[in-house]
């Protein structure tokens, strides 16, 4: 039978009290570079990919950003006792429909060696692809299901890792300048290290790209408060719209301090999972972008939450999304359906696995992403991209 038939039907049954759709396989599949360097951050030299099968015949994707075998690992173990089991355990033969009662039985179920971190990293992933099974099923987009469209296009920053000379990075701002970005990040390799070459890089960078493109510069928690405050100063004469991570994500004193120091925006979250983390880093590190990445906060579910708690607290979200197509697709969804999401990061790494897992990737036009129209998360894995890739 023909995805639209099945869909069709599902979605009948769904409207008529007879919703017979059932999880029946979880699949967490590792893929890898051939080569991976350990010592470079750089996120799309692996990932794990999440596939739910069910019984109606609908498939839903969905991406962890975490170490792909510890994910693999926590989703895949058996069974231990009543609060320490596999996630997959968790949800066979349960309807992807209950997206809230399956997120509370999986952080249940796995809260003996989980409640943050790895644990809150692999829910993401399954729960992503719960929502691109609603979406399809419904024959609606995850945008829609999440509470409706806000907005139909997306302002995508350009996300790069700073490279080892002020000169290469010039040459990457003007190569994306040209491709109609309008609005770059530059991030971790050796920023925050020297402090003659952090100021110099902004300046040089900032005359590339002209004034009214907003740069954004990600320093990767390597300064102290003070530093930081120091340094913010000296960076607000180049028109700096947000410093990313400049302070380890524990300390909310620092940040809180830093917040209050400098007009540039201060930017950090992706590091934490669960609305509860984020709770802490909105009142008490008091942040200005909160940046929840899809496959760790805790997934569409939980990012939901997490959006409600900025927006109360007059806070704007910029997903993080340094991975492949299906975060990026996943975050274009969240970012349209939420009241105070205003850009999204958009990876333009060149890395063959970011570059060529989605087959349809999210459009990119004109400084924007656009929201795809089709249902679910509306993107497919290549098959041979794949299995070149597997693990």
């Amino acid at each position: 039978m023909a995805f639209v038939e099945v869909s069709f039907i599902t979605h009948i049954l769904y409207e008529i009290g007879e919703g017979l759709v059932k999880i029946t396989d979880v699949e967490a599949i590792y893929l890898r570079l051939p080569e991976i360097d350990a010592l470079r951050c750089d996120g799309t030299q692996d990932t794990l990919l999440i596939r739910i099968h069910t019984d109606a015949g609908i498939t839903g994707i969905g991406e962890v950003d975490s170490s792909p075998e510890v994910a693999k690992a926590i989703i895949e173990a058996s069974a231990s006792h009543l609060i320490s089991n596999g996630l997959k355990n968790i949800i066979i033969g349960e309807d992807p429909f209950d997206r809230e009662k399956l997120w509370n039985n999986m952080f249940h179920g796995s809260s003996y060696y989980g409640r943050q971190g790895a644990a809150i990293h692999a829910i993401s992933g399954i729960d992503m692809a719960l929502w691109d099974i609603v979406g399809k099923t419904a024959e609606r987009t995850t945008a829609q299901m999440l509470g409706g469209v806000y907005r139909n296009r997306v302002k995508a920053y350009a996300s790069l890792v700073m490279p080892e000379t002020i000169k290469d990075a010039c040459l990457l701002a003007e190569k994306f300048m040209d491709m109609g970005y309008k609005a770059i990040k530059f991030g971790w390799g050796p920023f925050g290290a020297d402090d003659y070459f952090d100021v110099e890089a902004v300046k040089a960078i900032r005359s590339v790209i002209g004034e009214r493109t907003e740069l954004m510069i990600d320093i990767g928690q390597r300064w102290d408060a003070k530093h930081a405050i120091k340094m913010a100063r000296r960076f607000e004469e180049y028109g700096v719209h947000w410093i990313e991570e400049p302070l380890a994500p524990d300390d909310l004193e620092g940040y809180a301090m830093l917040s209050a120091a400098t007009d540039i925006h201060i930017a950090a979250g992706e590091n934490e999972s669960g609305r509860k983390a984020f709770e802490r880093l909105i009142k008490e590190g008091r942040v200005d972008i909160i940046q929840p990445d899809l496959g760790r906060c805790g997934g569409l579910t939980e990012g939901k939450k997490i959006a409600d708690l900025a927006y109360a607290e007059h806070k704007m979200i910029v997903p993080h999304a340094f991975k492949t197509g299906i975060l990026v697709a996943a975050s274009t969804h969240f970012a349209a359906s939420i009241s105070n999401g205003f850009l999204m990061e958009y990876t333009v790494s060149d890395s063959p696995l970011a570059r060529t897992l989605v087959q349809n990737p999210v459009l990119f036009k004109d400084g924007y992403v656009h929201l795809p129209d089709r249902p679910g998360l509306g993107i497919e894995i290549d098959p041979d991209a794949e299995a070149r890739f597997r693990v």
